[in-house]
C-alpha cells in the first residue's frame, strides 16, 4: 500500500545515505531487539523512531521545548546533549501531524518562556507585558478605537484604577493574583523521602514564579520546568544554596506560604 505524502511509515529508509545505521541497542529503551533498524544520533547514541518520537514527547508534555539525550553514559550520569529539531524530526520519521503537533507546542512553550502575553479584557487582543514589575498594561488597539488610553489590569484582568504603577494590586475591589490564591489555599503535603517533613502542596518557583508541585517522592529539590533553575520545595533556596548545609534529603528549615509571586528578571 503507498502511503500519501504527508503520512510516515515510523521507519528509516534504508537507502537514506544521511544516516548513520547501528547495530547495537537502544540507548533510550535499552532494548536490544536485533529486528529493529537504529540510526545514530549526533552524540553518538542509537535510537530508533518509535523511542526517540516516545522521548521527545514526553518532554514536550513536561513543558520542555528542547530535547536532550537522556543516554547514560557513566554510572548514573547522562549525556544530555542537546538535540537540534530538525535533527529530531528527521531521526524521529515524524508525520505531517506530529510535526505539526511538536511545532504549535514547542511555539507555546518558547512564548511562554520569553514573554508574557494575555487577553485584553475589553477587546480580547493579545497584549504583550514589557515591564514585568507593573501591573498596568496598556493595550494599543483599544487605545487607537477609544481615542483615549486604555490600561487594565494584569492581575484582575479589569480596567486599572489607582496609581499607573503597582507591582502588587490595582485599586479595583478583590485583586488578587489567581496564583497567589492558589497558593494561599492549597493543602499541605509530606515529603516521604525527606524525614516525611510537611510543606505546602504548592510552592512558586522562586525564580520565574511558576506554580509547581512535588510528586512527594525523591529529594526535596525541584527543577523548574520554565527557567530551568532548580530549587528546594522547603526552604525556597537555590539548590546551590541550601544543598551544601542541608543535603537533599535533609530537612532545612520549611518557608511558610508564599503571599505573592516572584517577578522573573530575565
Amino acid at each position: 500500500i503507498e502511503m500519501e505524502d504527508n503520512q510516515s511509515s515510523g521507519q528509516y529508509d534504508v537507502n537514506d545515505a544521511t544516516l548513520k545505521f547501528v547495530k547495537r541497542r537502544d540507548d533510550i529503551t535499552l532494548d536490544d531487539d536485533p529486528n529493529i533498524l537504529r540510526a545514530e544520533m549526533s552524540c553518538g547514541h542509537a535510537v530508533s523512531p518509535q523511542s526517540l518520537t516516545a522521548w521527545c514527547r514526553s518532554l514536550l508534555d513536561q513543558g520542555q521545548y528542547k530535547f536532550y539525550c537522556p543516554a547514560i553514559t557513566h554510572g548514573t550520569e547522562k549525556c544530555s546533549a542537546e538535540w537540534p529539531y530538525l535533527e529530531v524530526r528527521k531521526l524521529a520519521v515524524l508525520s505531517d501531524s506530529e510535526q505539526a503537533h511538536f511545532e504549535e507546542n514547542m511555539a507555546l512553550l518558547a512564548a511562554a518562556e520569553y514573554c508574557e502575553f494575555k487577553s485584553c479584557p475589553s477587546c480580547e487582543s493579545y497584549v504583550e507585558r514589557q515591564d514585568l514589575s507593573n501591573l498596568c498594561v496598556i493595550c494599543t488597539i483599544c487605545t487607537a478605537v477609544k481615542k483615549k488610553s486604555f490600561q487594565f489590569c494584569w492581575q484582575c484582568l479589569r480596567e486599572w484604577k489607582g496609581p499607573a504603577a503597582h507591582s502588587l494590586r490595582c485599586s479595583n475591589e478583590d485583586c488578587v493574583h489567581p496564583d497567589v490564591d492558589k497558593l494561599a489555599k492549597c493543602t499541605n503535603m509530606r515529603l516521604s523521602y525527606v524525614n516525611n517533613v510537611e510543606c505546602p502542596a504548592i510552592r512558586a518557583c522562586p525564580t520565574c514564579g511558576l506554580l509547581l508541585e512535588h510528586n512527594g517522592f525523591a529529594c526535596k529539590n525541584l527543577l523548574c520546568k520554565r527557567c530551568k533553575v532548580e530549587f528546594c520545595f522547603l526552604c525556597l533556596k537555590l539548590k546551590r544554596i541550601c544543598n551544601p548545609i542541608c543535603g537533599p534529603y535533609d530537612v532545612c528549615s520549611v518557608a511558610p506560604r508564599q503571599t505573592d509571586i516572584p517577578v522573573w528578571k530575565r
